[in-house]
């Protein structure tokens, strides 16, 4: 075994106490949210008897230790559980919408970085031009400006002004049919069909609402690319590449920028993070069928099967991402390494 696979192997070991304490604190606090689930499943017009028989049904007339520790039973075979407002597993609905949620938050990452990064070196390397003054603008806008204000102007502009846009009703117009699914991203699964048609249409659907996302992520990033560019420039080693005779092209990008991209990283990953469980609102504005929406219509119902599915989902997501991050850092600087010790 090499020293990055058990440096790999330590650090998913580390992530076993996280995740135990993610299913105990969820499965504690779904217990304490307002309402009754057995309320809701059995109907309003329900008699108490008939919701005893929905919550005996449920299970949740037992003591909360036994509700516990068959709750991890299920976990251990892999079984979240069934919701109550969808009638399915909650298995089967996180991965119908979780690919939903993925693709509009990747999408709008990519284009982000696109704009941010750049942007932020600009202004490092011409402080106090025009470029730079955008670049704080655009970062003050994006931080002020609510994600679901964004998202009703944009549609207002584009849809319902210029016309160019479709409707903000999901992931595809009503008049396509869904790819057949493989990967869950309509985008890929549609060109994997060979069908350039649905993948304009679902690259159209996606535009705005990934613009949305985009220009809310856009300000984190630009602003930590400007301030770790403007400390990196600043440094001895940038100084020295200088004096050595270096172009400034090697000096910007091979030293100033690859050491500027350890924060930035960090960075991707928190905003990713945060994001990804966040966009509920966006989600709401363009019908989009993500796991926001679906988390938030859970809590309104007090589905605690379908919020501690979500909850879990987070986690591991959340963990694999540290770890993704973990090894980037090492293929940026490789003075960083495993620590195998």
């Amino acid at each position: 075994m090499t020293g990055r696979t058990r440096a790999i192997g330590m650090r998913l070991a580390q992530t076993v106490p996280v995740i135990i304490g993610v299913i105990v604190i969820s499965f504690i606090l779904t217990r304490a949210l307002p309402g009754d689930p057995a309320v809701y499943f059995a109907g309003a017009m329900a008699d108490e008897q008939s919701i005893q028989q929905v919550r005996e049904a449920l299970g949740l007339d037992k003591p909360l230790v036994t509700q516990f520790f068959l709750y991890v039973g299920d976990l251990a075979q892999g079984d979240l559980g069934r919701s109550i407002s969808t009638g399915q597993p909650v298995l089967t609905d996180l991965a119908m919408r979780l690919p939903a949620s993925l693709e509009l938050t990747l999408s709008a990452l990519v284009l982000s970085c696109l704009i941010a990064i750049p942007l932020g070196v600009l202004a490092a390397v011409r402080q106090g031009s025009w470029v730079d003054h955008l670049c704080r603008l655009l970062v003050t806008a994006g931080v002020s400006l609510p994600t679901f204000f964004t998202g009703i102007m944009l549609v207002y502009i584009f849809y319902y002004l210029l016309g160019w846009a479709p409707s903000p009703l999901g992931r595809l117009d009503f008049i396509y049919l869904e790819p057949p699914r493989v990967t869950g991203f309509f985008l890929i699964d549609s060109l994997l069909a060979g069908d350039p048609e649905t993948f304009a249409a679902a690259l159209r659907q996606l535009a705005l609402p990934a613009i949305t996302l985009a220009l809310f992520t856009l300000a984190p990033i630009a602003r930590m690319t400007r301030a770790a560019m403007l400390q990196a420039l600043s440094s001895d080693y940038i100084r020295t590449a200088r004096a050595a005779g270096l172009s400034r092209s090697k000096v910007l990008f091979g030293y100033g920028l690859r050491n500027a991209l350890l924060p930035v990283v960090t960075t991707l990953g928190m905003v990713f993070s945060f994001v990804l469980g966040a966009n509920v609102l966006v989600e709401k504005v363009f019908a989009w069928p993500g796991i926001g929406s679906y988390a938030v219509e859970a809590l309104v119902a007090s589905d605690y099967a379908a919020v501690q599915g979500f909850v879990l989902a987070m986690a591991f997501l959340f963990v694999t991402l540290n770890l993704i991050i973990d090894l980037s850092y090492a293929l940026i600087d490789p003075r960083i390494g495993f620590d195998t010790k």
